[in-house]
């Protein structure tokens, strides 16, 4: 099976190609960024999604499933970027899968596009609406990319598309919304909250993505690890402080005194949780998690 991957030069994108190319399938890769050190056999073609020479790529190669995970989040690139990449690409993606017969489509998204709300269900299943614009305007983008492909299982019925939304990874690559969050020795959290924060290994994030690349399971599937924990013992499990501002001081903290730097809608997401249900994507996988969520905070720990 050929499997064409976008994003591949990314931490989890190196992963994913790796474990298909261990399974004997063939990868092919476009990103903007260069993957130098690419594994023998597998081409990787820097390019923008949305332009021609990447379209080329597809002619070119006639892939039999494709794997978005070309988008960016707001810790690494600007509002008019981020639109341009993650809607405009995510469309670029299935129109040249439509047009170059592609028969397989997973487009890799995230479980924040629930939202944080006081009001939220403890646990999201996949027919609850994606409410993250109302909560956090920020991802406004990444939404509208997620509903995008979501509209491919009717648009596109000859495509088998599935949408996973993938809760917060970690892992030694340190790589992600959550490590990011984490990056620092000291996190701020808002006083008189600990949300539970749902988390999985990169490498278990990983192999359910290559698993539902090469399964014919098409619709829309939260992908989930371990249980989730307070933000309060993930801190502490990872070597963290955690530090808790008054939520009136939390938007004049962030960016200073070595916290990161989060947009102001990014507060429900420090207050409330988004802990998703996994089940249906279990059942029609059969995947299973490796690491607990000892081992996934363990191996994010400072050493």
């Amino acid at each position: 099976m050929k499997v064409l991957i976008t994003g591949i030069a990314g931490p989890m994108g190196r992963l994913v190609a790796r474990m298909l190319l261990h399974a004997g399938h063939e990868v092919v890769g476009i990103d903007r960024r260069p993957w130098p050190d690419a594994p023998r056999g597998v081409p990787v073609y820097q390019a923008d999604i949305r332009k021609r020479p990447a379209e080329d790529v597809f002619r070119s190669h006639c892939p039999d499933a494709a794997v978005h995970m070309a988008t960016v989040t707001h810790f690494t690139a600007r509002f008019e970027e981020r639109y341009r990449i993650n809607l405009q690409g995510t469309r670029a993606v299935f129109d040249h899968c439509h047009n170059y017969k592609v028969k397989r489509v997973v487009f890799v998204g995230r479980h924040t596009v629930y939202g944080a709300a006081p009001d939220s269900p403890l646990y999201h299943s996949e027919d609850d609406p994606p409410m993250a614009v109302s909560t956090f305007p920020e991802l406004a983008d990444l939404v509208a990319a997620d509903m995008y492909a979501g509209s491919a299982l009717w648009r596109y019925p000859e495509i088998a598309t599935a949408v996973l939304r993938v809760v917060y990874t970690l892992g030694p690559n340190r790589y992600g919304t959550l490590a990011t969050f984490l990056k620092g020795t000291r996190v701020p959290m808002v006083m008189g909250f600990d949300p539970l924060y749902h988390f999985m290994h990169e490498r278990d994030a990983a192999r359910a993505i290559s698993v539902a690349a090469t399964t014919a399971e098409r619709g829309i599937y939260n992908v989930t690890g371990p249980r989730p924990v307070p933000l309060s013992v993930l801190c502490k499990a990872t070597g963290r402080q955690a530090v808790s501002v008054p939520e009136a001081l939390y938007g004049y903290t962030t960016g200073r005194f070595g916290f990161p730097d989060l947009p102001v809608g990014a507060t429900n997401h420090v207050k409330y949780p988004i802990v998703v249900d996994g089940a249906r994507f279990r059942d029609a996988t059969g995947f299973e998690h490796e690491f607990d969520e000892i081992q996934t905070m363990e191996s994010f720990r400072w050493s």
